[in-house]
């Protein structure tokens, strides 16, 4: 028996489909739109029923077909289309000659699917899908013609023409496979979401309004600190860069890392771990005790390696680091803060009392805090609790660079742009959904990145241009379509009304 069959689609709209029940099962014949208004749903319902009783004998009474009824032939998104070409354009990534490549982007940006169902996204949006297989040549020629290079060059010369570059910011995420085994890249590692499954990890290097400029890809049992040196080199060597500023959390904090860093000329700044403020601190401990006002910054100095000796000499004002002076050291910058003070406060009563209930047999908790075993059996680690409080509130940045070149309000501001890098993993794992669930082949892996790369990058820059995130560019001008029908033998294209959003959108663009 064949049917019209309405399947909501991931954004919203109604699918209306030609379908056949067979073995219990329902077969898609032909897909024949999708609708966003009542008025388009009647539209493909009436188009159906035309083509599934299409050749069937009707009883001839003489009466002829309403003059007046309205046909539709096309539906075509023309304002996001043209949005998202501009913006391919504008950023000059048309140095990429490869059509099947941008209909890639474009489907990725307007709705995240498999490749094969990105033939429906844009069909839905009035552009001819190339071949399935010619997807898979771009994904091939993605590697063979060095796409991913010809987008990041021009990522940067976008970026160094309408923001600063000399500030970059680094980060890393993991995206994780459904496999069932590993191989030579996905491969089960570290994941902050506690999955056994392999994954892949992934380095991005974005300048400090966040905008890509950079992208790697490393196996899934790669250590984060062993990926951002060769993701700095490698955007070096690019665009023969020598002298900059790398920002990165307190994951990339390795010994190893920060030399890197420093011989390559490199200057840097990244997060300290808490641990390090009692040494860092002495001084300020030893004359004020544990007493900070909201908002106060001490730049002082911190050893390089844990076996390196700091001064013993009890002196009220803090050192000043310089390079020649104390080459056993870096330059490190603690503030504090009283919000945060609040925050940690209240997870250390948390911990302490999780830590209590353990020790009570209340509760049996692995790895819990500040519980120390003893012979006579499990008791609390107090002196390890009352250092954790003496430390509340404080946050603590390492760098090589001099007070007099950046004062250390300036220091903080910097680290706190990491936040950038951190909305661009969220933007590409939300409303871009980065991870390559379909792909299988390390080849067809970085094609799939260098795609989410470019999008990233068009998504970034209208974000930047109109103040919408992408997920309310695309939802404000997808449904805006241009249709064309045939009224009274007639054919007429109708073009949408624009809202104010919309207006606000396509202004934001042309001005």
């Amino acid at each position: 028996m064949v049917f019209l069959r309405k399947v909501t689609t991931a954004s919203g709209a109604t699918a209306v489909q030609i379908a056949e029940r067979k073995n219990r099962r329902d077969v898609v014949l032909e897909h024949l739109g999708s609708a966003r208004t009542e008025a388009e749903l009647a539209a493909l319902m009436s188009v159906g029923r035309d083509k599934i009783h299409a050749g069937q004998e009707v009883l001839d009474l003489g009466l002829s077909q309403d003059p007046q009824s309205a046909v539709v032939h096309s539906k075509h998104s023309r304002l996001l289309v043209e949005t998202l070409r501009a913006a391919w354009s504008v950023l000059g990534f048309d140095v990429v000659e490869d059509e099947a490549f941008f209909q890639l982007v474009a489907a990725r940006l307007i709705e995240p699917t498999s490749m094969s169902d990105s033939r429906r996204v844009l069909a839905e949006v009035g552009v001819e899908p190339v071949h399935r297989n010619t997807f898979h040549a771009a994904l091939r020629r993605c590697g063979e013609r060095e796409y991913r290079d010809l987008i990041a060059t021009r990522c940067f010369k976008h970026a160094s023409t309408s923001g600063d570059i000399s500030l970059v910011l680094y980060d890393v995420t993991t995206l994780y496979f459904e496999a069932p085994k590993e191989d030579e890249l996905r491969k089960v590692g570290f994941s902050k979401e506690r999955r056994v499954d392999p994954q892949i990890v992934v380095g991005l290097l974005v300048d400090r309004n966040g905008f890509p400029l950079e992208i790697g890809c490393f196996e899934g049992n790669k250590a984060e600190t062993l990926t951002i040196v060769p993701i700095i080199k490698q955007f070096q060597a690019r665009h023969n860069l020598a002298d900059m500023v790398v920002v990165a959390d307190a994951g990339m904090l390795s010994m190893a890392n920060l030399n890197a860093l420093a011989e390559a000329e490199l200057k840097f700044i990244v997060g300290s771990r808490p641990k390090k403020a009692p040494g860092d601190l002495a001084n300020h401990f030893h004359w004020n005790g544990d007493a900070f006002s909201d908002g106060q910054l001490i730049d002082t100095i911190t050893p390089r390696h844990g076996s390196t000796k700091t001064e013993t000499k009890r002196r009220r004002k803090e050192p000043v680091w310089d390079a020649k002076e104390y080459p056993g050291h870096w330059r490190a910058v603690w503030s504090y803060s009283r919000k945060r003070a609040v925050h940690d406060n209240y997870t250390l009563t948390q911990q302490e009392n999780r830590a209590r209930a353990v020790i009570a047999g209340d509760a049996s908790v692995k790895g819990t805090r500040f519980i120390k075993s003893t012979k006579t059996g499990k008791k609390l680690d107090e002196e390890s609790l009352e250092k954790a409080k003496q430390l509340v509130g404080l946050k603590g940045y390492v760098t090589n660079i001099p007070s007099a070149t950046m004062a250390a309000p300036e220091v903080l501001s910097s680290y706190h742009d990491l936040w950038h890098v951190e909305q661009s993993f969220r933007m590409s794992k939300t409303d871009l959904q980065a991870r390559p669930m379909f792909h299988h082949q390390r080849d067809a892996i970085e094609a799939h990145l260098t795609i989410v790369f470019t999008a990233l990058a068009i998504a970034r820059y209208l974000q930047d241009t109109t103040g919408f995130s992408i997920r309310k560019i695309i939802r404000t001008l997808r449904p805006l379509q241009d249709v064309t029908i045939t009224l009274a033998g007639q054919q007429i294209t109708a073009k949408p009304d624009l809202t104010d959003d919309a207006r606000h959108v396509l202004d934001a663009l042309t001005h």
